[in-house]
């Protein structure tokens, strides 16, 4: 396959890179032979001017060029140039295998389904290799911001104690899940209700909105006054922050369905009640999961937000607060890798169950969620 313009550019940086960093790495010729071997691969594709190869190569290629760096990573020294050369080349190959991935999925020469996941995959690898390479490389402080690799080392260690597995329950368990579903079906029935009135709707709208527009800083603290330090202060800030967004997409949807449509079920005789169900509420599916979807995220991030204005002694937000003050700053990104993957599951999980529920939807029958 012919490579495109950007294609070629990444694989001439990419191996460019990799024969200058060859050229320098001369002097230590056999100290880091994983990290020799990579420069030499490396150069090897700029032949695929004249004969192409396989764009698994290039993800071959790419992961290898990250084990070797970060093996080769001196301990408590800079990083010399040939290194930093050695990233650039690795970074360029994993994006020019990226590129020429999706190509193949657009064109149709690989299934979307299953293979598109490794773009994301690749994508996160690289982030994560650039960040232990860069933080280990030039020597920043664990203060500011420690490698990857020191927080998942302490993630092993505070999983074995517990503290983690305490506080995601005190946190997500105990805080997000009630109150997402309070917030959520208030919501949802409350809409409901301004749909049926005229009155409700001009005055209820309003104040949604401006409801909506204050600070979680503000309410928090308020929520904890009114229902003490426990999990029950920081439920009553995310029924908080997620009623409103339910509130005002829901709306949004039930008038999603078109004046045909209505017509169709007034010529069946059907009530208020039977239009609902039949056609108003299928119909503000794509709008009820879009604020479902929204207020997956939301609910978390005010669980622990409000955590910081007082709370038990366990709880994701309590745990960064204390950690910050304590300059555990590993800790505190380890409570963070275990929000970061709550959050992604939950929403995920609500994605799935979109699917299933709003199968007739073109987004979904397009294959997007």
């Amino acid at each position: 396959m012919k490579l495109s313009n950007l294609q070629l550019y990444l694989l001439l940086v990419g191996g460019g890179a990799a024969m200058l960093g060859l050229a320098l790495s001369i002097p230590t010729l056999g100290s880091f032979p994983l990290l020799h071997i990579f420069f030499f691969l490396a150069t090897l594709p700029l032949f695929r001017l004249a004969k192409p190869l396989s764009l698994w190569l290039d993800g071959l290629l790419a992961l290898f060029g990250a084990v070797a760096l970060i093996a080769s990573l001196p301990v408590g020294a800079p990083m010399p140039l040939h290194q930093w050369l050695a990233l650039f080349s690795a970074w360029a190959f994993a994006w020019l295998f990226v590129e020429r991935l999706s190509a193949a999925i657009r064109a149709g020469r690989l299934p979307e389904t299953g293979t598109s996941l490794i773009i994301p995959v690749i994508f996160g690898l690289a982030l994560l290799v650039m960040w232990e390479v860069v933080t280990r490389g030039a020597n920043v402080p664990p203060v500011i911001l420690p490698p990857p690799s020191s927080i998942g080392s302490r993630i092993m260690v505070e999983a074995g104690t517990g503290l983690l597995w305490a506080d995601f329950v005190q946190t997500f368990i105990k805080s997000v899940l009630p109150g997402y579903a309070i917030g959520c079906l208030a919501g949802l029935g409350v809409a409901i209700l301004v749909d049926r009135s005229p009155f409700l709707k001009a005055g209820i709208m309003p104040i949604g909105n401006f409801m909506s527009a204050l600070p979680i800083i503000g309410i928090a603290p308020i929520m904890v006054m009114w229902f003490g330090f426990d999990w029950q202060s920081k439920a009553a800030v995310v029924v908080a922050m997620t009623f409103f967004p339910m509130l005002v997409n829901s709306v949004a949807g039930l008038n999603a369905a078109s004046a045909m449509e209505r017509d169709l079920m007034n010529t069946y005789a059907a009530s208020y009640w039977h239009t609902l169900m039949k056609l108003r509420l299928p119909a503000a599916g794509p709008f009820i999961f879009n604020a479902l979807k929204i207020n997956s995220t939301l609910a978390l991030i005010g669980a622990i937000v409000a955590e910081f204005f007082g709370t038990p002694v366990v709880g994701m937000g309590f745990r960064i607060s204390t950690g910050v003050g304590r300059l555990a700053i590993d800790l505190v990104w380890a409570e963070i890798a275990v929000a970061a993957v709550a959050g992604s599951a939950f929403y995920g999980v609500i994605a799935l169950i979109e699917r299933r529920v709003t199968f007739w939807h073109p987004s979904v029958r397009g294959g997007r969620a």
